[in-house]
């Protein structure tokens, strides 16, 4: 067993004895206390063994993948690699969600008495109920609106709404609708991978982006249509600032940031991953302009329809702590929170992201060692690979930091940047103390990212393997909430 293995497997034992610390505490604690407003903790959801109609599928699914997904990824041509693994990610959630039925799986998902199906026919005149919207999020407001309406800018309700208005109502077609948009954010991210780092580890990131735990979340819940929205924000911009019609895809990539800023509050810390885009993209300030422009359209057109971001976000943080933000404590949760995310990424991210934190620490170091005064000079006045002036017989060399031109470090450094920064924004999302529970549905958008660091990894098939397993279990052995 090679020690970088080892270290794997110590992290994956860490990260379990983190969930099982979640689960014990967390128990003694709602029964002690019931303040934690989840059944099964740190996840939503009850304990009920079961299976379904799903099921064989999601072995099928599982097995094949495992067994074939790391030489298929490996050959397939680019377009149909990006073909199979939309089309694979949405057979690995239908099944997942179908384990619980048709009508609990899918049908009934979006009409529980939280959810935006509820308020459908309040926006038969959208300009009118977007100016009235704010009037209605606390919950002492007159026919204040259900916890998710009241939880999220109107643009994830406006969404459910067009699609009732072109015939596409009701729970089944809204279901159907998130997963479909939602298993695209593999895809996504796969394009963005290639784009800044490169081919190849997009390739070996593809079948652990196709086989995550996270699709029990994904099917079906309206976040995992926000995680699509976000993440090729992040492809296009990917696309923008490496050259590729920087002009149309910054553009939309603009637009989709403004989209995604009206579906979820929290989902402006993808700001911070389009920041680290910018930092390894080579050509970060051509696009910028019309990556601009394109931001703007949807905040002016909710503007002038009458909805104010900045006062229902006020009034939702207000909302927040009138509810059962108030009377979670954030002491259990703001740890429990990351043994949610450990279930939704798996075993095989944890060990993902141990190798992304060791690239990012080895990489100033070999950068060191390659500067150190011993090191041969490469001639007078000529710089290095790595854009350091270096002089003949002196030990005094100006040192350029990495960062200042990530576009021309490796792949695996490039990619280890990208992960590291979704993982902050999560960070930051769980230190706000705005999501107190919930988060394996709450942070899918984030979590889509973390996966790609799968592609770190060595014997994928075994850590597939245990990917499917984690979601399996999950799935047949819990009633999920979402």
């Amino acid at each position: 067993m090679t020690r970088d293995l080892l270290r794997d497997l110590y992290a994956t034992a860490a990260a379990a004895l983190l969930v099982v610390a979640a689960a014990l505490v967390g128990t003694a604690i709602e029964r002690e206390h019931g303040t934690l407003h989840v059944g099964w903790p740190p996840l939503y959801a009850n304990w009920g063994p079961h299976v379904g109609p799903g099921t064989p599928a999601a072995l099928v699914v599982a097995v094949v993948v495992v067994a074939y997904g790391p030489r298929v990824a490996a050959r397939l041509p680019w377009r149909a690699l990006l073909c199979a693994a939309w089309g694979t990610a949405m057979a690995w959630t239908w099944s997942l969600a179908l384990i619980d039925g048709w009508q609990r799986g899918v049908a009934v998902r979006l009409t529980t008495s939280y959810e935006y199906l509820q308020v459908i026919d309040r926006f038969h005149d959208i300009p009118a109920t977007l100016r009235d919207f704010t009037g209605h999020i606390l919950i002492h407001s007159p026919d204040h609106w259900p916890a998710h309406v009241a939880g999220h800018p109107p643009a994830a309700t406006v969404t459910f709404v067009l699609l009732d208005r072109i015939g596409l109502g009701g729970g089944g077609w809204a279901g159907a609708f998130c997963i479909t948009v939602g298993a695209s954010a593999c895809v996504a991210v796969l394009v963005a991978v290639r784009a800044l780092a490169d081919e190849a580890l997009a390739r070996r990131a593809a079948p652990f982006l196709v086989m995550a735990p996270a699709a029990v979340w994904m099917g079906t819940s309206a976040d995992g249509y926000f995680a699509a929205v976000a993440a090729w924000t992040i492809a296009f911009l990917a696309l923008a600032v490496t050259g590729h019609r920087p002009r149309l895809t910054g553009f939309a990539s603009g637009l989709l940031f403004g989209l995604t800023c009206y579906l979820s509050y929290g989902l402006t810390l993808f700001a911070l991953i389009g920041g680290a885009v910018l930092l390894l993209g080579p050509r970060r300030t051509r696009p910028l302009p019309y990556a601009l422009a394109g931001v703007a359209v949807v905040p002016v057109a909710f503007t002038l329809a009458g909805f104010n971001w900045w006062e229902a976000y006020r009034l939702l943080v207000e909302r927040y702590y009138e509810g059962a933000g108030g009377i979670r404590p954030y002491g259990y949760w703001v740890w429990a929170n990351l043994a949610c995310t450990v279930l939704i990424v798996g075993p095989a991210t944890v060990a993902g992201l141990r190798r992304t934190g060791a690239a990012l620490l080895e990489t100033p170091r070999r950068l060191d060692a390659r500067t150190s005064p011993d090191a041969p000079p490469r001639g007078r006045g000529t710089p290095d690979r790595h854009g350091r002036s270096v002089r003949i017989g002196s030990a005094l060399r100006r040192r350029v930091p990495p960062w200042t031109d990530m576009a021309g470090t490796s792949a695996e450094l490039r990619l280890a940047v990208l992960v590291a920064a979704a993982f902050a924004a999560l960070l930051i999302a769980d230190l706000s103390g705005m999501s107190k529970a919930e988060t394996e549905r709450i942070w899918l958008p984030f979590a889509m990212w973390l996966l790609a660091s799968g592609a770190f990894l060595t014997r994928p098939r075994a850590w597939l393997a245990a990917q499917a397993t984690l979601a399996l279990l999950l799935n047949h052995l819990l009633l999920t909430g979402w």
